[in-house]
C-alpha cells in the first residue's frame, strides 16, 4: 500500500482508482500502511521536544523531559491509530445516506490515504517551532482535503456532487473531533498531566 503514496501525491484521481480496485482488509491497511507512517509525527515530535526544544527570542531552549515526552509519544501514536479508525467508522455510518454502500475496510482505507499528507509532514516535528511546523503543516492539511474531496467520489463511486456533499460531511466530523480532543487535552492538563519541562 506504500507504493500509492507517491502516485497520490502526483496523479491523485488515477492513483485513487487504483486503490479503490486494490481490496484490503482493516488489518491489512494497519500492516501495510497506518502503523507505519502514524509513527512519523509522534517519533518526530519526541525527539524534537527531548533533544532540540523550542525557544522564544535569544532565551535558553525548552525542552521535555524523556520520562515526560514518551507517554505523550506513545499516547500521540495511538490517538493517531484510533483516530484513523474513527473517521472510516463515520465514514461508513454516513455513507448510505449519500448512496454509497462501502465496506467498512473501504472506508478505513480513504481515511488512511486522506490522512498520508499530515502523517507524512510530521517529521517536521523533529524542530519543534510553532512557526515552522505552521508553515509546514498548513499545505499539508490543504492538500490533506483536496485528497478527501477527490477521493470519497471515487472510493464511494457515487456523482461528483454527492461526493462533494459526503467529503463536507467528513470534514465536519474531522473538525469537530479535533475541538473534541484538544478539549480533552485542556481538561488532562487540569488535573495534572501536564508535561515536565526543563531548560
Amino acid at each position: 500500500m506504500i507504493n500509492h503514496l507517491l502516485g497520490l501525491l502526483l496523479q491523485p484521481q488515477q492513483e485513487w482508482q487504483a486503490i479503490r480496485d486494490n481490496p484490503k482488509s482493516i488489518t491489512q491497511c494497519y500492516l501495510e500502511l497506518i502503523l507505519i507512517l502514524a509513527l512519523i509525527p509522534p517519533f518526530a515530535g519526541f525527539y524534537g521536544t527531548t533533544e532540540i526544544g523550542w525557544q522564544l527570542g535569544w532565551e535558553t531552549p525548552v525542552k521535555l523531559t524523556v520520562a515526560s515526552a514518551l507517554p505523550i509519544a506513545v499516547l500521540y501514536y495511538l490517538a493517531i491509530l484510533v483516530a484513523i479508525f474513527l473517521v472510516g467508522k463515520a465514514i461508513h455510518w454516513m455513507a448510505e445516506t449519500y448512496g454509497a454502500k462501502p465496506t467498512l475496510a473501504d472506508c478505513v482505507k480513504l481515511a488512511a490515504f486522506t490522512a498520508t499528507p499530515l502523517l507524512l509532514v510530521g517529521v517536521v516535528q523533529f524542530y519543534p517551532v510553532l512557526w515552522v511546523n505552521f508553515l509546514a503543516g498548513l499545505p499539508a492539511l490543504a492538500y490533506t482535503v483536496y485528497l478527501l474531496y477527490t477521493g470519497v467520489p471515487v472510493i464511494m463511486n457515487i456523482s461528483q456532487e454527492r461526493g462533494f456533499l459526503f467529503s463536507s460531511a467528513v470534514l465536519t466530523f474531522g473538525l469537530v473531533s479535533l475541538v473534541a480532543l484538544l478539549a480533552g487535552t485542556v481538561i488532562l492538563w487540569s488535573l495534572g498531566f501536564a508535561p515536565a519541562f526543563t531548560h
